[in-house]
């Protein structure tokens, strides 16, 4: 268990901020995204892949450029910005690999030998340039024998070929559509007078704004502007420590469902008003889709729609952290056990129950819950979810599900279905934690 854990603290204006003052923010903040765009443009492309890492080539590149002189954005703004792009596009890149790594994986007309050959390909970064680019393979002595040898035993341009089709299938352009702030060093801004003043594009020139509590941070803060209404939200990594709880020695298995976002081994119900929130926001977003395809012709703005998802979506999440905040309040587990569920299959019968399993928020809730169990130096333990829901939890054996219930037909035990689930995942993550690493034995279906 670490002994800190990274949070996202917020601060905010205490007084309305002057239309002069935001209107300076707004400049840097479009500035921003105006060099963040231009990362994206120039490197966002197959052919800079070797730029990208580590990212001083494209650092030194765009001081050259004289974009920053043109707009006459301050340095500690402009390479910020510049950073925050080149990073964006390494994730974005691991995105990409993770999802042609996926296909690949599913692949049933490749061979071992080639899906050994595409995974190398996706692993070694210059290899991986070298494939799109079509360029000779350039690699380190120890890493170009390796190549060599895999390479050997397959169509070398086939699986180039089969791999840049991929990649062109996943790829799309990076850009920054709605300005909403920016990022600053502790060079941009500094704290007194119960508030931070922050620099802005005119030399030696700051503004301030009063600040609603008197903490002051010395990391990369990111602010996030609300014009509309003159304020500001300032966000602040800290690391906190993790105190451990000598009075939580409880083991909780936990189902998680579409209508009841939690559910125990001992059969307590978190989130019961979760299922409502999701049809809601669920209905509201196939009507919204529905409408926008029959008046596509017209041209009809996305704003408003975008403003009203984010508000329910944050309304749901709002209440998520606020019943996973007392679950942790009223169950005080040391240890959580939740089954990990496959993604999504196929469309069902029914849009409507389907479009609300499309939207369902469970890896938000997943994270959600591994990070506060962090926080609370709680163990998070992840279980083989496979048949969770159909095998007994008292004796192993498969039984049938009927109308929320799950019977045995070997010991004829009955409970909830996802209280049935529970418990298996609580017997699995016990088992999981006290055996060996990679040698875990999960119990048997008579």
């Amino acid at each position: 268990m670490p002994d800190t854990v990274c949070k996202i603290v917020r601060q905010y204006n205490k007084d309305v901020i002057p239309g002069e003052d935001m209107r300076k923010l707004l400049e840097i903040a479009r500035d921003y995204a105006c060099v963040k765009n231009a990362v994206y443009q120039r490197y966002g492309g197959i052919r800079s892949l070797q730029k990208l890492y580590p990212g001083y080539t494209v650092q030194n590149e765009m001081t050259k450029s004289g974009l920053r002189e043109s707009l006459g954005l301050p340095s500690v703004y402009f390479y910020m910005a510049v950073f925050d792009a080149v990073r964006e596009l390494k994730a974005y890149w691991t995105t990409v690999r993770f999802q042609v790594l996926k296909r690949v994986n599913a692949h049933e007309g490749l061979g071992e030998e080639e899906k050994h050959f595409l995974r190398y390909l996706l692993k070694v970064n210059n290899a991986f340039d070298a494939a799109l680019n079509g360029t000779e393979q350039k690699l380190p002595k120890e890493i170009q024998a390796r190549y060599d040898s895999l390479a050997s035993q397959v169509d070398v341009k086939k699986l180039e070929s089969y791999l840049c089709r991929q990649v062109r299938k996943q790829t799309r352009k990076l850009h920054v559509e709605k300005v909403e702030g920016f990022s600053m060093t502790e060079r941009a801004y500094r704290y007194g007078d119960h508030g931070i003043y922050i620099a802005v594009k005119q030399k030696r020139k700051r503004i301030f704004i009063p600040l609603t509590d008197g903490n002051q941070y010395t990391r990369q803060l990111y602010i996030r502007l609300f014009p509309e209404r003159g304020a500001v939200e300032i966000r602040a990594p800290i690391d906190v420590k993790v105190k451990p709880h000598p009075d939580r020695d409880r083991e909780i298995g936990l189902s998680m469902g579409m209508r009841v976002m939690l559910v125990t081994d001992e059969g307590h119900l978190y989130g019961e008003g979760y299922g409502q929130l999701q049809s809601r926001l669920s209905d509201w977003l196939r009507e919204q889709t529905s409408r926008y395809h029959r008046n596509r012709q017209a041209n009809p703005g996305r704003k408003k729609y975008q403003d009203q998802k984010h508000r329910m979506e944050e309304q749901l999440h709002s209440y998520i952290n606020q019943e996973l905040n007392r679950f942790f309040q009223e169950e005080r587990p040391k240890r959580v056990c939740l089954p990990k569920l496959p993604k999504g299959g196929c469309s069902g019968p029914v849009k409507r129950i389907d479009h609300i399993a499309t939207t369902w928020q469970r890896g938000y809730i997943r994270s959600r819950l591994r990070q506060k169990c962090r926080e609370q130096a709680v163990e998070f333990v992840e279980v083989f979810g496979k048949d969770i829901s159909n095998v007994c939890s008292r004796c192993g054996a498969f039984g049938r599900k009927q109308e929320g219930r799950f019977y045995c037909p070997v010991c004829g035990y009955e409970a909830d279905q996802k209280v049935n689930a529970a418990q298996n995942a609580k017997k699995r993550g016990v088992s999981q934690a006290l055996a060996p690493a990679g040698n875990v034995t999960l119990p048997q279906a008579e």
